[in-house]
């Protein structure tokens, strides 16, 4: 929560804790040294500021990436599970390709998620197949349909 407060996405601290338990933490002692870390960022901002001009995303709003150091280290250790991804299936293929380049793209981890569980679903039921599709990514699905329709308009 205390996160969130403070301008980071709560994906962003749960993935830094995620990353942690697959290097081998075992205790919530590493959650600890990452929140310390966290904190300490944000003493260090203002050196980033000195030394970057932030990138700019509409008028008046500009972001520091203070964690984004942090966030291409915990990339790249996701980056070794696109192996098991089965590329011979699109229905499986293209919604993961898609995750994967939206998010960069929107800049938006929840935005990349939306458009993969959209696709995923979408492919699945065009090949008849809705019922490999766990209900909680097809209510998904259509709940985040929906907030483009009514967004849009």
């Amino acid at each position: 929560m205390s996160g969130t407060l403070l301008g980071t996405t709560t994906v962003t601290s749960y993935i830094e804790s995620s990353s942690g338990v697959s290097a081998g933490a075992r205790t919530g002692f590493a959650s600890i040294v990452t929140g310390i870390l966290f904190l300490l960022a944000i003493f260090l901002s203002p050196l980033l500021r000195m030394v970057g001009g932030g990138i700019e995303i509409s008028e008046g709003v500009r972001l520091y990436p203070i964690i984004a150091p942090a966030l291409i280290v915990v990339g790249c250790y996701m980056m070794k599970n696109v192996r098991y991804i089965p590329w011979d299936d699109f229905s499986e293929a293209i919604p993961a390709f898609l995750t994967m380049v939206m998010m960069p793209l929107t800049f938006s981890i929840t935005e990349g998620i939306a458009i993969g569980f959209i696709s995923y679903t979408l492919l699945k039921t065009v090949q008849g197949k809705l019922r490999e599709v766990p209900l909680l990514i097809s209510v998904f699905a259509v709940l985040f349909v929906l907030r483009y329709i009514f967004l849009a308009g």
